[in-house]
């Protein structure tokens, strides 16, 4: 884990052990988020080692770990099952992210998706980014509260959401309806993120329910996956939240 608000989310949330917390020598100490990282690692017992600021970079795997990195348990994967509940309350808000390769994409995702109560977020194994040092650092933390679902493929995941009961609304740049059309205040759902460039698989756009637009103002063809995620999950949190649907806890969801 690398970055200050990654460390300081990993050492609040107590989800997994933390090994050592490395900050470098040339990090200003009454720096609130640098001060927060000292205090919760004393707090939690964590061994906290001052190196460096040519080690720490030397050790770190993103470009700007900004002074400070952790080394920690793995994340711990969630079934595809534990995500798809549909009696309880609130009912899922899923995204499915089909093929994003971009570290700061994924991370810009994951911290919108707990921005705006997102239940959990599922994706593939394959021919896709994982969760990186580079994608926690972009995510902020956001990998402590939102649980993650690693899939063989999209396509099957989509189909035993389906089964499920949960609506999957893939985002595609072609689709007559747009995402402001729907009405997904009160149902499971999914919303379906595609690639950079090229957009939803062909089965992962077969899988979904319904294809979904952002409308296009202006003169570019296209948003970014992640401004483009952003504006999806904020139109179903507006939606749910217009209904008095309010995400739980993190991890209690």
């Amino acid at each position: 884990m690398e970055g200050r608000r990654a460390v300081r989310e990993l050492l609040a949330a107590r989800r997994r052990r933390v090994r050592d917390v490395w900050v470098s020598e040339t990090a200003d100490p009454d720096h609130p988020l640098v001060a927060e990282i000292l205090d919760l690692a004393q707090e939690a017992r964590v061994p906290v080692r001052q190196v460096g600021r040519g080690r720490l970079d030397a050790e770190a795997r993103s470009e700007a770990p900004q002074g400070v990195l952790a080394h920690a348990e793995p994340l711990a994967e969630v079934p595809l099952e534990r995500l798809a509940p549909t009696g309880g309350a609130p009912p899922p808000f899923l995204v499915v992210v089909d093929g994003v390769t971009d570290p700061q994409n994924l991370g810009a995702l994951l911290r919108t998706a707990d921005g705006a109560g997102v239940t959990g977020v599922v994706l593939p194994r394959h021919r896709a980014v994982h969760v990186t040092p580079a994608v926690t650092k972009a995510a902020a933390g956001a990998v402590e509260h939102v649980p993650l679902a690693l899939v063989p493929g999209v396509p099957a995941a989509l189909q035993t959401l389906g089964a499920a009961g949960i609506w999957t609304v893939g985002l595609d740049g072609d689709a007559e309806r747009t995402i402001f059309d729907l009405e997904l205040a009160t149902e499971p759902v999914a919303l379906v993120l595609g690639a950079e460039g090229s957009g939803l698989s062909r089965l992962a756009r077969q899988r979904c329910d319904v294809l979904t637009a952002i409308p296009r103002l202006g003169a570019l063809g296209s948003l970014n996956v992640a401004a483009a995620g952003a504006v999806a999950c904020y139109e179903v949190a507006r939606r749910r939240l217009g209904q008095g649907i309010h995400p739980s806890a993190p991890y209690d969801r």
